[in-house]
C-alpha cells in the first residue's frame, strides 16, 4: 500500500503553525509505502531505529498488555525503510469497537534526518488513513518526552486535529545527557549531587555489568526492597524476562550491581537501544543509602552508556511525586541534560462513535486509576510533596 502525504515543515523539521484544515496543501511530499509485518520482524527492525523504545517492541507489549492485539507497520520511502510503529488495538466491551494505542510511536529510524518531521507527519497520517478511516477506530498516539525546546509531535498532532486527552499525574521525565566527558559530567552536576559523589568514590564500592544470569540476583534485591518499603508495585517488571530473552542483542537491557566486597548493594536495569536509553528498573538495599551507593551506581552508569553505545540521552524516568527522588534525579540532570514533560495523550477519530466509545472508555480508566492512586496514597507510608527526605536515591 503506498500513500501520498502532504505536510508543512519548517526548514528545522518541525510542524509548521499555518494547519487550517486536515487537506492543507504543502511544501514536502513523501509517498511512503506501508507494510504490516509479523510482531517479531517489527522487533527486529526497530531494534536499529534512533526512536527504538521498549514500549514500541512486541516482546514488551504481549506481557504488559496482553488483552490487546499488536500490529506492526513498517514505512519506507523510496525502498528504504524511514520509520514504523506498533499499534495495539484493544478491543471495547460488549464488541462495540475498539481503540488504536501508539505508545511513544510512531518511531523513525534516522532521528537526525532533515526531513525528519516530514517523514513523522507521513507515518501520522498513514495511521489516520487505515485506524481512523478505513477501520473507524479512535486512534490515540503519545508522543515521547522531547529533547528539544518545544515537543514538535505533539504540536503536529494538535495542528493535524487530534484533541488532547489525559495527562500523567506528574509528566516531568528527567534526561541526562551522555555525550560529555567525565570532567564535563562532572561539572554538569549540582553541587549536592558531586558532594556525595565524591562520598561515594571514598566508599570502597565496585560497578560491574552483569550477565542475564545473574537476573535472579536482581530479582531478590528488587523484592526484598519492595517488601520491606511496602511499595505498592503497579511497575511492568514482570517484562524484564521477556526482554533479556529477546532474540536480537541490541533490544535486551543490561544488567549492573554496586557492590561493597562481596556484599551486592543495588542493581540497575537499563534499556540501551535507540538514541534514548532508559532506567527501567533499579533496588538498593538498606546498606546502600549511607554508602550514597544510589550515586555511585548512576554516574557509572552514565559513563558505560557514553562509552558503549550510541544513545545520546539517558531518561531517568519520572518521580511519582517524590520530593526527594526529584531533588536526585535532577542532581544527576544537572546543567546539560534536561527536565521535559511528557505530552497529554492525543486521539483522533474520524467518525462520531468511535470518538464517544473511545474517549468514555478512556474516562471510565482514568476514573479507576485514580480510585487506585487514592487507595495506594493511604497504604503508602511515604509522603510526597516536600516531605521525602531530599538525599533518597531509590
Amino acid at each position: 500500500m503506498t500513500l501520498t502525504v502532504e505536510s508543512e515543515f519548517n526548514s528545522r523539521g518541525q510542524a509548521g503553525t499555518a494547519w487550517n484544515g486536515i487537506e492543507r496543501r504543502a511544501i514536502s511530499r513523501h509517498k511512503l509505502a506501508t507494510e504490516k509485518v509479523s510482531p517479531e520482524l517489527w522487533d527486529r527492525q526497530a531494534a536499529q531505529f534512533d526512536g527504538a523504545v521498549q514500549e514500541q517492541l512486541a516482546a514488551y507489549a504481549r506481557t504488559r498488555w496482553p488483552s490487546a492485539i499488536p500490529e506492526a507497520l513498517l514505512f519506507s520511502l523510496d525502498g528504504e525503510v524511514v520509520g514504523g510503529a506498533l499499534v495495539m488495538i484493544q478491543r471495547l466491551p460488549l464488541r462495540l469497537g475498539a481503540i488504536a494505542i501508539s505508545k511513544w510511536g510512531p518511531i523513525l529510524k534516522d532521528a537526525k534526518r532533515s526531513d525528519a518531521g516530514a517523514l513523522y507527519a507521513a507515518m501520522i497520517d498513514a495511521l489516520l488513513a487505515d485506524y481512523a478511516v478505513n477501520r473507524r477506530m479512535m486512534l490515540s498516539v503519545l508522543p515521547r518526552a522531547a529533547t528539544g525546546d518545544r515537543n514538535w509531535q505533539h504540536e503536529h498532532l494538535l495542528a493535524r486535529r487530534f484533541r488532547s486527552g489525559a495527562a500523567m499525574h506528574f509528566p516531568d521525565r528527567y534526561l541526562v545527557n551522555v555525550r560529555l566527558s567525565d570532567a564535563e559530567q562532572r561539572q554538569s552536576l549540582h553541587q549536592k549531587w558531586r558532594y556525595h559523589l565524591n562520598k561515594a568514590d571514598k566508599a570502597g564500592l565496585s560497578f560491574e555489568r552483569a550477565d542475564v544470569e545473574r537476573l535472579s540476583e536482581f530479582d531478590a534485591l528488587y523484592q526484598a526492597m519492595i517488601d520491606r518499603k511496602n511499595f505498592p508495585d503497579h511497575s511492568a517488571y514482570d517484562t524484564i524476562a521477556a526482554l533479556f530473552a529477546a532474540e536480537t542483542p541490541e533490544l535486551r537491557p543490561e544488567l549492573f550491581f554496586v557492590r561493597r566486597g562481596d556484599d551486592v548493594l543495588a542493581g540497575a536495569i537499563v534499556f540501551k537501544a535507540g538514541d534514548t536509553a532508559v532506567y527501567l528498573f533499579g533496588a538498593t538495599k538498606d546498606e546502600a543509602l549511607p554508602l550514597r551507593a544510589g550515586y555511585f551506581m548512576q554516574w557509572h552508569i552514565v559513563r558505560w552508556l557514553r562509552d558503549n553505545t550510541k544513545a545520546d540521552w539517558y531518561d531517568l524516568g519520572g518521580t511519582e511525586g517524590y520530593q526527594g527522588l526529584h531533588q536526585f534525579k535532577k542532581g544527576l540532570v544537572g546543567d546539560k541534560g534536561i527536565i521535559t514533560p511528557v505530552p497529554p495523550v492525543a486521539n483522533y477519530a474520524a467518525y462520531t462513535l468511535p470518538r464517544l466509545l473511545g474517549e468514555g472508555a478512556f474516562a471510565l480508566r482514568e476514573l479507576i486509576q485514580d480510585f487506585k492512586r487514592r487507595r495506594d496514597g493511604m497504604a503508602d507510608g511515604k509522603q510526597r510533596s516536600t516531605t521525602a527526605p531530599a538525599n533518597e536515591d531509590e
